[in-house]
């Protein structure tokens, strides 16, 4: 069955890391496009944003930028509805042990504990609305159900690490009201993902929008791929 939706969001409000390219530029767009008030992040204050959006300054490493952001959105809106982790850095190396500290700590601290920090802030504003949402943009390659062969050590075990905050957010705030989903956005055609990807920015930034449209009851706490749940 079809999950309960908006049909469009009008009169709510989103954030969305790493907004200004890519898949997280698309997901700004298409909430704008359904009528949220987007807050579109970007850690630097020279990069562009979707027009239409609220550029705010969010290094996702940096927690007294976080801090900002939730405040002022707070201060401006008094609500939030939707939190969508998306900002990430991809994977290099063969295996951990050439894997430089340098990139662990790099990758660590952007693609998991980024997203840690935005949902202990975030996380009290979003209980407010009915059916806040967080929609983290994880990976195949965090699965523990996939192989883990094939290099990119710290860009996987953050992946995993990310699956694994989707299901503590359910299981600590779920019967609250906040709906949490893990998503796959696939292969995808951006600076991280590379001229040979399958997958124009378009697809892939179509399920996460589309958990982000869930109605409070929808499925939470599950691991999406093209609008079906997937083994994580």
């Amino acid at each position: 069955m079809e999950p309960d939706r908006y049909d469009d969001l009008d009169g709510q409000v989103a954030l969305v890391t790493g907004a200004n390219r890519g898949i997280g530029r698309q997901i700004a767009e298409n909430l704008r496009d359904r009528g949220a008030t987007v807050y579109a992040g970007s850690r630097s204050v020279t990069n562009e944003t979707p027009e239409g959006t609220e550029r705010v300054l969010l290094d996702v490493t940096q927690e007294g930028d976080i801090e900002e952001v939730v405040d002022g959105i707070f201060a401006d809106q008094n609500r939030l509805d939707i939190l969508v982790n998306n900002a990430g850095v991809g994977g290099e190396g063969e295996d951990i042990v050439a894997e430089s500290t340098e990139r662990i700590d790099r990758t660590l601290g952007v693609n998991l504990r980024g997203p840690m920090l935005l949902c202990k802030h975030a996380v009290p504003l979003l209980l407010q609305s009915d059916g806040g949402r967080v929609v983290n943009v994880s990976s195949g390659m965090g699965a523990l159900g996939e192989g883990q062969s094939g290099g990119s050590p710290a860009y996987r075990i953050s992946k995993t690490g990310l699956n694994g905050l989707t299901a503590y957010l359910d299981g600590q705030y779920g019967d609250d009201g906040l709906i949490a989903n893990s998503v796959c956005p696939g292969w995808v055609r951006t600076d991280m993902g590379g001229e040979e990807a399958n997958r124009p920015v378009e697809k892939g930034a179509e399920t996460p929008t589309w958990l982000a449209t869930f109605k409070p009851g929808a499925p939470a706490g599950k691991f999406w791929r093209d609008k079906e749940v997937i083994d994580w």
